[in-house]
């Protein structure tokens, strides 16, 4: 997720998302969903901003590459702040199904760890209710 400059983002939506999306296709990244998501007054002033857009990006990135997404974030003028999360695949292809507003198909990739130990059992007992179904 990244806290845009909304100003920034109300004049040139476009271009500000493009600057976000450039940002991590240099790195290497494969987007698989993006979108704005709430805009609006900040619960306290970030350098000097004191509204901000939230804009989600869904995307799948090598690790080692962060850093440099990080660094070119910090140097660009329309990003305020950003957050990276690494989210259990179940859960990442859930949010992409929204966004996008289709299913998702063929994901024959290995899952994420769960980000705890208390998901992992919901997860196991949500793929099991999944086969049910589709028997």
């Amino acid at each position: 997720m990244f806290l845009l400059d909304s100003a920034q983002f109300a004049a040139d939506p476009e271009g500000t998302a493009k600057q976000v999306l450039t940002i991590l296709e240099n790195a290497g990244a494969q987007i698989d969903a993006h979108r704005p998501w709430q805009d609006g007054r900040l619960a306290y002033e970030i350098d000097g901003h004191k509204k901000g857009l939230h804009y989600l990006v869904l995307f799948r990135l090598d690790g080692s590459a962060m850093a440099g997404v990080t660094r070119q974030c910090r140097l660009s003028d329309a990003i305020i702040r950003q957050l990276m999360l690494k989210h259990p695949r179940v859960l990442y292809d859930a949010i992409i199904e929204t966004l996008s507003g289709h299913e998702i198909q063929g994901n024959d990739q290995e899952e994420s760890a769960p980000a705890s130990e208390d998901l992992e059992g919901d997860i196991e007992e949500d793929i099991e209710e999944e086969a049910e179904v589709a028997s």
